[in-house]
């Protein structure tokens, strides 16, 4: 079973930074895309980045020179490294993978979400 495991939020001040993490754990896949969408209360979920397998990237215009998408394809890991935070960026962060099985079929996982608080 392919499971998503989230890892790196908690509350900070507004300016401050946090580093997401994301690793995909389990056996016989390979990953085609990673992303990172939110979603703040009251509000739609919205894609924040994403990256492809070979380095890729796309970012929300709102995040756009403050957040910074990576991977290690070698331990089937995304990371979020969040600068310059802002209370609009209080959200739960979810982590997205599309991965396609070694014996055949392509997958959607998403991860649990863990929760960005940006507050004074």
């Amino acid at each position: 079973q392919v499971q998503l495991v989230e890892s790196g939020g908690g509350l900070v001040q507004p300016g401050g930074s946090l580093r997401l993490s994301c690793a995909a754990s389990g056996s016989g896949f390979s990953i085609n895309v990673m992303a990172w969408y939110r979603q703040a209360q009251g509000k739609q979920r919205e894609l924040v980045a994403g990256i492809t397998s070979g380095g890729s990237t796309n970012y929300a215009d709102s995040v756009k020179g403050r957040f910074t998408i990576s991977r290690d394809n070698a331990k089937h890991t995304v990371y979020l490294e969040m600068s310059s935070l802002k209370p609009d960026d209080t959200a739960v962060y979810y982590c997205y993978a599309e991965l396609t099985l070694r014996l055949g079929g392509r997958y959607a996982y998403w991860g649990q979400g863990t929760q960005v608080t940006v507050s004074s």
